[in-house]
């Protein structure tokens, strides 16, 4: 369904031009802008897809290296600045140093998916807020806090699934493909880590990415052991 409403926009537009006899330049302009819109949509569905297929085959086994995480987040918050275009207050919080051993392209991928959904959903002068912060328990979380539109609780435990959608029209409006927190849901649980979601309508929503001890690479641990 998701990729055929687009395809069906593109079709429409191609047969309608090809029955004028006469060109149409006016059609034409406003023909073309529209049908490079759902193209485009394809192509990021299109990717998304294979995001999940990579991250769910087995033949494709997640890399275990370190990965500076505090330099990701520095990353994730100019792409966030972008993003924004000076429609938000974007702050960046790096309260621990530590690295996680996992797959980099995952983690930039995941993170950024969440860092896009906050821009995305938060209006205009609203807060987006990205964190790195150690636990309690020797692991670490990446959090990410806005002050939009906020989720009912109904919808929460559907978030990651395929394609679902809170407000189909408004997802569709913001530029969402519904795979973001899919992809963002497999990545986590490739590196043993757990996706918390706190929300209120109309309050804001909280996305944290909780890793466990076991994944802090061994350097930063005894550092940050030795630092406690």
């Amino acid at each position: 369904h998701e990729l055929r409403t687009p395809l069906t926009v593109i079709g429409g537009f191609l047969e309608t031009l090809s029955d004028i006899e006469t060109p149409d330049p006016a059609l034409i302009r406003r023909s073309l802008p529209l049908m490079s819109d759902q193209a485009k949509r394809m192509q990021m569905l299109v990717e998304d897809l294979l995001t999940l297929s990579r991250l769910e085959s087995d033949a494709n086994p997640g890399r275990e290296e370190p990965v500076n995480v505090p330099d990701v987040a520095r990353g994730l918050y100019h792409d966030a600045l972008a993003l924004s275009a000076g429609r938000h207050k974007v702050t960046l919080l790096l309260e621990s140093t530590a690295w996680i051993i996992g797959a980099e392209d995952e983690l930039r991928s995941a993170f950024g998916n969440l860092v896009s959904n906050a821009i995305r959903y938060t209006p205009e002068q609203g807060e987006v807020r990205l964190s790195w912060k150690s636990t309690a328990d020797g692991g670490a979380v990446f959090s990410v806090k806005d002050s939009g539109i906020g989720i009912e609780p109904q919808h929460l435990p559907r978030l990651t699934e395929r394609f679902y959608r809170v407000d189909r029209g408004r997802s569709r409006e913001t530029g969402g493909t519904g795979l973001g927190l899919a992809i963002v849901k497999h990545v986590v649980n490739r590196h043993a880590a757990k996706l918390e979601i706190s929300s209120e309508p109309g309050q804001g929503s909280t996305f944290s990415v909780v890793f466990p001890e076991s994944r802090i690479a061994a350097d930063t641990a005894a550092t940050l052991k030795t630092a406690s």
